[in-house]
């Protein structure tokens, strides 16, 4: 697993007019290129009658899945502009699917380069980009007593809170990057004098914008 990537924001949608054109530029994870395609094949179904329904996907850690169709534009003027925005924002596991309802006026090649790239890059500033970073969720394990100290000390530090239980004890678990656990466990032990039982719980992935 990465230790941290980016990604589209949320699955969603944003649209531009160009020459009276509409282009609908829909944003989805994936995390397979079966899923990629499904959601292809769902888009070009909502849009059916849409002049062209253009795609593009990076899947992959190492992006070993890179694919873009053009859907009936001139070779080369959809799809690959499309796929060369996610490539310069640095998105993993991105599918784009450009809707376009021709408006009457003929773009060109370059026109067509410079329609298909700006509605996704438009498209991600209006829908988001975040980073998703690889941490380990950590349990910290006190005596009621020691809630207030912990809780104000875990506001003012670096770390993000996930959640607390309140049982027997309470069990406070917070994000901690996934290489910082020890640091993390020896400031916890200082901060409550060895009073508190710290386990190591699941890896997860936590999204910040950005």
């Amino acid at each position: 697993m990465l230790a941290s990537y980016q990604t589209v924001k949320e699955s969603g949608s944003h649209e531009i007019i160009i020459q009276k054109s509409r282009f609908i530029a829909h944003f989805n994870r994936v995390q397979t290129e079966e899923e990629a395609q499904s959601y292809i094949e769902r888009i070009k179904k909502e849009h059916w009658n849409a002049n062209h329904n253009c795609s593009a996907y990076l899947i992959g850690e190492r992006d070993e899945i890179q694919k873009a169709n053009d859907d009936g534009e001139p070779s080369g003027t959809a799809g690959v502009p499309m796929l060369e925005v996610l490539k310069k924002r640095q998105l993993k596991d991105t599918v784009v699917v450009v809707t376009r309802y021709f408006g009457g006026i003929k773009l060109g090649a370059g026109g067509l380069i410079r329609a298909y790239g700006g509605s996704v890059s438009e498209g991600l500033n209006a829908i988001g980009v975040v980073e998703r970073s690889l941490m380990n969720i950590v349990h910290t394990e006190i005596d009621y007593h020691w809630l207030g100290k912990v809780e104000h000390a875990l506001r003012e530090s670096s770390y993000r809170m996930k959640g607390t239980d309140y049982v027997e004890k309470v069990d406070v678990q917070t994000y901690v990057p996934v290489g910082e656990v020890d640091t993390f466990i020896e400031w916890m032990t200082n901060l409550t004098n060895g009073q508190a039982e710290v386990r190591i719980g699941d890896e997860a992935y936590l999204e910040t914008d950005i």
